[in-house]
């Protein structure tokens, strides 16, 4: 199946905060609209929606630069925030449709890597990660302590 790939406009924001609801539902709609507007005025950071060739839009990723990124050998990075296709969509093209658009653009940018993560336990897509012809190059876990407030 062909894949159209574009990036994110203001007018996207409805249909873009509906499928980051699905990707990270424990934000709230308010957290995400401040989020979709942050990344609308950075120049380090980008949305891209996948659609089919009639229109129909079937997820999207968002992409940061960040200063840098575990397993990374440069600096910046561009690091894929998330990736979400919908489930009706996947392993047909899309997902790679959306990185392959995402490599063409920081190639163009002068860029030689991205980044990326994923849950410990999210084994699917672990594997969606090495299809699209990422390789894993380590595993953490990320601990915090509170610090008493005086």
């Amino acid at each position: 199946m062909d894949f159209i790939v574009r990036e994110m406009r203001a007018a996207d924001k409805p249909l873009w905060a509906e499928m980051r609801h699905a990707l990270w539902p424990e934000e709230t709609a308010a957290g995400h609209a401040t989020q979709l507007d942050a990344i609308l005025e950075s120049d380090e950071a980008w949305g891209f929606i996948v659609e089919t060739r009639e229109g129909v839009t079937v997820g999207f990723a968002e992409l940061a630069i960040r200063k840098y990124a575990n397993g990374c050998e440069s600096q910046p990075v561009p690091f894929l925030e998330g990736i979400w296709i919908e489930e009706a969509h996947r392993r047909i093209g899309a997902g790679r449709a959306l990185v392959a658009h995402i490599e063409a653009f920081v190639i163009a940018r002068g860029f030689r890597e991205i980044g990326s993560d994923a849950y410990f336990d999210n084994t699917m897509s672990h594997e969606a990660h090495r299809g699209w012809g990422f390789m894993e190059t380590e595993r953490v876990v990320y601990f915090r302590k509170r610090l008493a407030q005086e």
